[in-house]
């Protein structure tokens, strides 16, 4: 069996199967299962959905750490956001990352999904010229799909 050991510190934030847990000290921790998790700039806040490209990361997002009865929708509204991103973009690139990013998500590899979303985000932001999303702040409390 193989083991993830990460390193966070305090403030940090990480969802492990739909949980969130804030850590109050800096800590090492280590994931000895399969486990459905995100933590620190990788979870977006519901806010932070604010672009097509971060609307689909979101989806996905909820889709890959959602409550268990969260993920089905997730994964629909991952779908419709991303067949209409296709439709609006002429981005090979975007609709060829989008592709892969669906197909992963479909194999329940949210993980990879969303890190191809990200790359869709960066390209999103260069074309638009918008800014990257702010770091979030660790105090304050983030929002999960709900």
């Amino acid at each position: 069996m193989s083991t993830l050991v990460l390193e966070l510190r305090q403030g940090d934030m990480m969802v492990v199967n739909g949980a969130p847990i804030r850590f109050r000290n800096r800590t090492r921790i280590e994931l000895a299962a399969r486990a459905r998790f995100l933590f620190g700039k990788q979870i977006m806040p519901p806010e932070g959905a604010d672009t097509p490209a971060r609307r689909i990361y979101f989806a996905l997002q909820t889709a890959y750490i959602g409550a268990d009865d969260e993920r089905p929708a997730g994964l629909e509204n991952a779908r419709n956001l991303i067949a209409a991103f296709k439709e609006a973009t002429t981005s090979e690139l975007a609709c060829d990352l989008l592709d892969r990013a669906l197909e992963a998500a479909d194999t329940d590899d949210g993980y990879v999904a969303l890190k191809l979303a990200r790359r869709v985000m960066r390209h999103e932001e260069d074309v638009l010229g918008i800014a990257p999303l702010p770091t979030p702040r660790r105090e304050a409390p983030m929002g999960l799909p709900a």
